[in-house]
């Protein structure tokens, strides 16, 4: 069974009078530790697609099921439940909070989900280990640099053992250098730990790192194709 799978998916903005088409009968079936890139033109309904997939936008027709569950019959508390319990988040431009060390802004969304003070920490702890910036650890944003930055947003999303993460151009705000290296960590989370991690990109370089590419245009899908250096079920050879 899929992690997550779509089934003519559209969604559409604007009143009836001028309405915008944004996505066009999408359906995609994404399975466990595949590392899905999606690409396409500016206005192509990638980042609309991803926001849907995420269960933070509600598609205008058609269903979105996530590890079973058709995410149309939650209640908009259970589908926040979800999110915070199931779906990790990485943005383009971090989201972390400006007062808080960098454990305290990864230990805080499981904090706000009812968990222990110490356990949070202690997951917290563990996330920062594994994108190496323990040492880091107490260090408030601005005195991070971007690159810097990301990889704790990257731990804040695999701290809550996510079953899927969804990555909005996750390099848009880095230099080529920490782009890589955030690109080469995500990479790792798949290929080491079996993360499934959908990406939207404009960087073709960051794409290649990708087990799957996925091409919208116009609102629909134009191509949906492996890419080299995976095995067959995603894993990277």
């Amino acid at each position: 069974m899929p992690i997550i799978e779509t089934r003519s998916v559209t969604k559409s903005f604007g009143t009836k009078e001028v309405q915008v088409e944004v996505l066009r009968g999408i359906s995609l079936k994404i399975f466990s530790g595949e590392f899905v890139a999606i690409m396409g033109p500016s206005g192509s309904g990638k980042s609309t697609l991803l926001s849907i997939l995420g269960g933070i936008e509600p598609p205008s027709s058609g269903e979105v099921i996530l590890k079973g569950t058709n995410l149309a019959t939650l209640t908009d508390d259970q589908c926040t439940l979800l999110r915070r319990r199931k779906v990790g988040f990485i943005f383009q431009a971090f989201n972390l909070i400006s007062t808080l060390t960098a454990i305290e802004n990864v230990s805080l969304p499981m904090e706000l989900d009812g968990v222990h003070r110490n356990e949070a920490h202690k997951r917290a702890d563990e996330a920062l280990s594994r994108v190496e910036m323990q040492a880091r650890a107490h260090h408030i944003p601005s005195k991070l640099s971007g690159g810097e930055q990301q990889r704790i947003a990257i731990a804040r999303a695999i701290a809550i053992k996510p079953d899927i993460i969804m990555a909005d151009e996750p390099t848009g705000n880095l230099d080529s250098r920490q782009g890589a290296r955030v690109t080469q960590l995500l990479r790792d989370l798949v290929q080491q730990h079996g993360q499934t991690i959908v990406m939207v990109t404009h960087d073709p370089n960051v794409a290649k790192s990708a087990s799957r590419l996925l091409l919208i245009r116009d609102g629909e899908i134009e191509s949906d194709q492996s890419q080299p250096g995976w095995n067959q079920g995603g894993v990277a050879s």
